[in-house]
């Protein structure tokens, strides 16, 4: 799903593995094979490189069995092969040794975990589990076709009505794919504002109820599934995107109101979020907003979170001064030692 980190149920992984994981594990595995053929390695690989990975994948599984969880540089010191070098292939590049492109490839084949961060809950570097910690017997194998029937149906329950595109784009199926797994789907044509869309059959009617909801204000960070959940974002966006997206089209945190981004916002060096509503939308939403920001920096409790995707509005806001220009902001207040008291 667009390499976005999505949140399901357990249950819901071996759908989700068969239907959209293991064809990317494929695709991964034969990227990472002809980038060893064209860069060679440090040390060279004798034989078929085919075999020495698969075998390499073995003792990694193996390794973390006998660990029962470790973080990929402790696997690398178990491991030795796992520090194989790969050369640059082109004067941009940088090497790199195989860890973290192989330890992703057997994540997607459903070989292996990706745990806990290693440290606060704010860290990028996690542990890694055999996938025996969380199915015993092993991850369930459901058949390519029904899966990607069923996650078909689930996204349209979720993101529809939606384009045909937004789906194939979210899932990284090929149209072929996106038309089988639709035909096993009841679904029925609209319209979306003179654009033509799908929607579960007998619920297109049922997004009228939304439509008397009272406006919510949130804070989404950046990467966040509800945006990234269509290809097609113009329809929520109440301002510039190139004010929330970077120039790969991933988007960085955003402000909410009534369904449509107006704002962006950031955490400051000392863990007070910094706002900046960029469309006007009226003294409602600006408290509903100040609300929701206050309520997010009572669950923080102060963290300091860089978001993976900093787009310049965000970088701007995390370095602004609290009361620069229109920034609206929450800040952590002074710490008191109430001691004996």
């Amino acid at each position: 799903m667009r390499r976005t980190l999505f949140l399901f149920a357990r249950a819901d992984i071996p759908t989700v593995q068969a239907a959209v994981s293991t064809p990317v594990a494929a695709m991964l595995r034969r990227q990472l094979v002809g980038r060893l053929e064209r860069n060679a390695t440090d040390p060279p690989i004798d034989g078929d490189i085919g075999d020495w990975l698969t075998d390499l994948e073995d003792r990694v599984e193996r390794g973390l069995r006998a660990r029962k969880e470790a973080t990929s540089a402790q696997l690398s010191a178990d491991v030795p092969g796992l520090r194989t070098r790969i050369p640059p292939g082109a004067p941009s590049d940088r090497p790199q040794n195989i860890t973290s492109a192989l330890l992703t490839l057997m994540s997607a084949e459903g070989r292996i975990v990706r745990g806990v961060p290693a440290g606060a809950w704010t860290s990028r570097h996690h542990r890694w589990e055999p996938v025996e910690h969380w199915w015993p017997t092993g991850l369930p194998r459901p058949e390519k076709g029904e899966s990607q029937r069923h996650l078909a149906w689930r996204w349209l329950a979720r993101f529809g009505p939606a384009a045909v595109e937004d789906l194939q784009w979210w899932t990284g199926w090929n149209k072929s794919d996106v038309r089988r797994a639709l035909n096993g789907v009841h679904i029925e044509e609209v319209d979306l504002h003179g654009q033509l869309g799908i929607a579960l059959a007998g619920l297109a009617d049922d997004h009228d109820h939304y439509a008397g909801a009272a406006p919510v204000a949130t804070l989404l960070p950046a990467l966040d599934p509800t945006p990234m959940g269509w290809k097609g974002r113009d329809w929520f966006l109440g301002i510039d995107r190139g004010q929330v997206f970077d120039s790969a089209g991933n988007i960085g945190p955003t402000l909410w109101w009534d369904g449509e981004i107006v704002g962006s916002w950031a955490i400051g060096p000392a863990g007070g979020i910094r706002m900046k509503l960029l469309a006007d939308r009226g003294a409602a939403a600006e408290a509903a907003v100040d609300e929701a920001a206050s309520v997010l920096h009572d669950r923080l409790e102060g963290a300091v979170v860089t978001p993976a995707i900093r787009t310049p509005l965000e970088r701007s806001l995390a370095n602004s001064q609290p009361s620069s220009g229109t920034v609206r902001s929450v800040e952590p207040l002074p710490f008191c030692d109430l001691g004996a008291s």
